[in-house]
Parts: C-alpha cells; structure tokens; sequence
C-alpha cells in the first residue's frame, strides 16, 4: 500500500486505537505498508525507544491516587510519575493513573512489582507505560504502592493529587466516613511518624534522646537532672509526632486518641499510609 493509499480515516482510526498523534500514526502507517497490527508494533517500538533515551530524566511530577474496595475493607494508594506539571493536570493521564488505581483495587497485587505485572484491557500496564511515555514524550512511571486492610479503611486525596492518605480503623461503619476524612486530613498536615509511641522506630527515639541530652548540656544544666529533662521532651516528640497522642488540629482541647473514642467507644487507628508526590 503506497501513502496515498493511506485515508484519513485509517488514521484516525489507529489514533482513536492508540491515542498516538496523527502524524506518528500516519508514518507508523506508511512504513508498515497499512497494517494496522504491524502499525501498532510500529508505535510501541517508537514510545520503547523514547523510554530508553529519557530514563536519565527526573519524573517527581505526576499524582497520587487513593482509594477503597467497595466493602471498604482495604486500602491503596499509587504514585504514577511524568516529568512536568502540565502532563501531569493531562486528562488522559490522569485518566491512565486512576486505572492503574483501579486495577489495584480489584486484582489486590501485594507489591509493586506485582501490580506492574497485572493488565488493563489485556495489556500488562508495564507495557503500558512504555507506551505512555511513547505517546506524551516524558518519561512514565509508578514509583510507589501502598496497602492497608482494617475493619474499616478511608482514602483521602489532598492537594490536587499531590498527596494521598490512607487511614485503617478497628470498626467498621459508614458512620466512621466523616471521621476518617478528618484523621487523614490531619495526618496529611501534621505527618506523623507512627500510630502511636510503640509504632517510632528504637533508633529514631535514641536519636531524640540524644539530641535533646546534648541541648539539655549546653544550657549548662546539672548532668542528674538531664535523663529526667530529656524524658520530658521525649514525651513532647511523642505528643507532636505520633497520631493519636497529636492535637486534634480541628480542636486543639483534644488528642486525636480522645476525637476517636468521642465519634465511637474504643475506636482507634491501626494503621496509616502517606504518599507525597515526588518525596
């Protein structure tokens, strides 16, 4: 088949099929002699090619997406990566990232890995997002993955997409909808470290320690009073770094421990993800 032969319509149609743009799909055309199957091959060898020569490029721009299954029972939040902030407000990629999301809602991959390797149309999305970056130009990717199952779990998108929490309750009930909204909100403001004091890492908590005797030192105070100072701002890291014992920033009179037990008898977190885009 010569370019002549090669309509209008033949073009939009592989550009309906690939969502490439109408020059690449009308070359892709030309040299694989109008067969829409070798056309295709044509232009994923193109965005493969692409991807190769832009892997040394920085992809921190892109969006967070979070969310639930139906039941509310697990969580997942993902990261997918472009290089710029214009691609990144792109319908299409956003559109592409929520069914990367939403893949990971139904098949429940445990790793990312797993999740790269499941399909989208028939498709393995690590496929896919060699084809993203064939048709956008920037570099395409996933960089992060995140699970939760608790008796009830709520996703939050802050931002614009820019940060996504996931929050895991020991009840279960509609009723712990709004609730949820409010303990991601403050998680994405206030970042805390862990759920509660047993959650901190040992080493960060020597480190605290030590910080805060090394202070305790220089203003010069008696070396028997230190252990007993630095406990005390150890108690302060507690307070400002781990959820439940944090201010409740929508009512500074109580903890977030107290909120909880306020919207429901015993309730409490059990776990929490934070994702911020290109962190």
């Amino acid at each position: 088949m010569s370019t002549l032969q090669i309509t209008a319509a033949d073009v939009n149609k592989l550009r309906q099929q690939t969502g490439a743009g109408m020059m690449d799909c009308k070359k892709a055309l030309t040299e694989s002699n109008g067969d829409f199957e070798a056309a295709v091959d044509y232009l994923r060898k193109k965005g493969a090619k692409v991807a190769a020569s832009r892997q040394d490029r920085d992809s921190n721009e892109g969006v967070v997406i979070a969310k639930t299954t139906a039941d509310g029972k697990r969580g997942i939040v993902v990261e997918v990566n472009c290089e710029t902030d214009f691609v990144a407000k792109n319908a299409d990629f956003v559109a592409f990232a929520n069914a990367v999301a939403d893949v990971a809602v139904a098949v429940n991959p445990t790793t990312l890995d797993d999740l790269l390797a499941q399909s989208i149309n028939g498709a393995k999305i690590a496929d896919l997002i060699i084809d993203q970056t064939g048709k956008i130009g920037e570099k395409i990717g996933v960089s992060k993955f995140e699970v939760i199952e608790a008796d009830k779990v709520v996703a939050y998108i802050h931002g614009n997409y820019r940060l996504g929490v996931l929050v895991g309750f020991n009840q279960s009930g509609a009723g712990l909808d709004e609730a949820g909204k409010d303990v991601a909100m403050q998680i994405a403001a206030m970042s805390p470290v862990g759920v509660d004091k047993a959650d901190v890492d040992s080493r960060v908590i020597e480190r605290e320690l030590e910080i805060a005797k090394e202070q305790i030192r220089a203003e010069g105070k008696p070396e028997e009073m230190v252990e007993k100072i630095a406990a005390g701002k150890l108690n302060k890291f507690y307070k400002e770094q781990t959820l439940l014992n944090q201010e409740f920033v929508k009512d500074s009179s109580k903890d977030i421990r107290k909120f909880l037990d306020e919207v429901s008898k015993g309730l409490t977190v059990t776990a929490f993800k934070r994702v911020v885009l290109g962190a």
